[in-house]
């Protein structure tokens, strides 16, 4: 697969478009998980809320990584940097789907917004993402418009569980 970021044009090595948003959707899910998880023990200052996300975003990322080379790897096969490459290009898109979250706890001052609602508008962020990468997903995958709808509804159903049990953790 071509590297780059989801949804931005890019195709396979065969000229396809891409549909592996796996990342992006599973880096959102992560973030939102994130944001409830530093909400539900206290209220984070927004810069230690930042680096948390972007921190478990790299963290994840590299485990990924490592996880995926050394599932694929064919026995007495050498790893090439080529292929580290590769696999860490295509595993990105999970610390990119911190980053929107993470601004949106940035400029939450600009909105007026306290820590109890810098946290939830993070998550209202990173819901959203998550929603929008799967719907977009299903689509490029050539899905019909009906099941691109129940993929974004069954991700929105995911990070509803998020926001439930920060909800119910936090009360």
């Amino acid at each position: 697969m071509a590297s780059g970021t989801p949804g931005s044009g890019h195709t396979t090595s065969h000229g396809e478009p891409r549909t592996d948003y796996s990342g992006a959707i599973y880096g959102a899910l992560l973030a939102a998980s994130v944001v409830a998880g530093a909400g539900a023990v206290g209220l984070f200052p927004r810069a230690a809320l930042v680096v948390l996300l972007l921190v478990t975003g790299i963290v994840f990322w590299a485990a990924h990584v490592y996880a995926r080379l050394a599932g694929e790897r064919i026995h007495g096969q050498r790893l090439t940097w080529d292929e580290i490459r590769r696999t860490a290009r295509r595993e990105w898109p999970m610390v990119q789907a911190a980053v929107p979250p993470a601004i949106a706890v940035v400029i939450s001052p600009l909105l007026g917004l306290g820590l109890a609602g810098t946290a939830w508008f993070a998550l209202g962020v990173a819901l959203a993402e998550q929603v929008a990468w799967a719907t977009v997903a299903a689509a490029r995958a050539g899905a019909s418009r009906r099941q691109a709808v129940i993929s974004g509804l069954a991700n929105l159903l995911f990070g509803l569980i998020i926001v439930v049990a920060k909800t119910v953790v936090h009360h």
